[in-house]
């Protein structure tokens, strides 16, 4: 559905002294500068999948989600988006593609959503009939009610963000790019909004994720790729993602008598919780479990123990500094 191959995009700025006669010399002469934003990356996304574009920022990653939402030019390289070049086709691309963006609103302030609904409707030349249909079940899907008639601007965040997907989604793009889109929302009103991405995507609704928020990254996407510094670190499977530091394993123990751990080769004391609780972070690689486990024993009865894979925050942190 997605097709990039070797797209690379590079910016070209001017540089500026700091002192009264540089400035004054930039009227004349400018040190020009060009910076590398997009590396010549490359990679493909099947219809229906559910994908999360991570990268730390200044990595390339809103450069790359602009082209692909066909808002700029690249430098070179190909696109091919459901047979578009999106910045060539641009009136007939946007038709097929959506876009939620957590820090940007397409609602109108001073009406309520259900006319910014309406003007939907007629930008996208919706049926009548199926335009009611498809605003009567995602109202319903995520509980807005009589929410829709209110005001845009006496919404909570979370109400508004969930008009948003409804914007986004009315016409019933092939593709959708979510930028962000639980950010500032509280527990509920996040629980909400994954049920509804992946309520549309088993509906067969190709996704693109772009996020800080990893716990979004962990519940919704099934492939994650990770861009730093203009170039793909890493895209493969979210399980494989977890694989990447190795088989490490978060323990958490307590114990019946006191216990003073140390670090030593494969095992890392990341907490002392208390004199009987100790949080280590444990490299199967070189220290089995029930190894470690026997040595505890040894020191002190353990009372309780909790084990967990990796921290996809750790992985992610790792990657960046690649």
């Amino acid at each position: 559905m997605i097709h990039v191959s070797e797209l690379k995009k590079t910016f070209t700025t001017y540089e500026r002294g700091g002192t009264f006669r540089e400035a004054l010399l930039s009227l004349f002469v400018r040190k020009r500068k060009t910076v590398d934003a997009v590396k010549g990356i490359s990679f493909d996304i099947k219809e229906g999948e559910l994908v999360g574009f991570l990268g730390p920022n200044g990595a390339g990653k809103s450069t790359t989600i602009k082209i692909l939402t066909g808002i700029l030019y690249p430098t070179s390289g190909t696109v091919d988006v459901m047979g578009f070049v999106p910045w060539k086709e641009r009136k007939k691309y946007v038709r097929n593609i959506g876009a939620v963006f957590g820090q940007k609103s397409q609602l109108l302030w001073d009406i309520p959503p259900l006319d910014s609904f309406c003007l939907n409707q007629a930008i996208y030349r919706i049926p009548e009939n199926e335009f009611r249909k498809t605003v009567n079940d995602m109202i319903e899907m995520l509980d807005l009610a009589d929410l829709v008639k209110k005001p845009t601007r006496q919404l909570s965040l979370g109400e508004r963000m969930k008009c948003e997907f409804i914007m986004a989604m009315l016409h019933k793009p092939k593709i959708v790019f979510l930028d962000e889109p639980t950010i500032g929302l509280d527990v509920i009103a996040k629980g909400k909004i994954r049920d509804f991405i992946l309520e549309q995507n088993k509906r067969g609704t190709t996704f693109i994720l772009t996020t800080h928020d990893l716990e979004d990254v962990e519940q919704l996407a099934k492939r994650v790729i990770v861009i730093n510094h203009g170039e793909i670190v890493f895209d493969d499977s979210i399980e494989k993602l977890k694989h990447h530091l190795g088989e490490k394993r978060t323990v958490r123990i307590t114990t019946r008598d006191r216990i003073n751990m140390e670090s030593r080769e494969g095992i890392e004391v990341r907490r002392q919780i208390s004199d009987y609780e100790t949080e280590v972070l444990i490299d199967l690689s070189v220290v089995k479990l029930n190894e470690f486990i026997k040595k505890v024993n040894e020191e002190s009865k353990t009372k309780d123990m909790s084990v967990e894979g990796p921290e996809l925050e750790q992985i992610i942190k790792k990657l960046y500094t690649i």
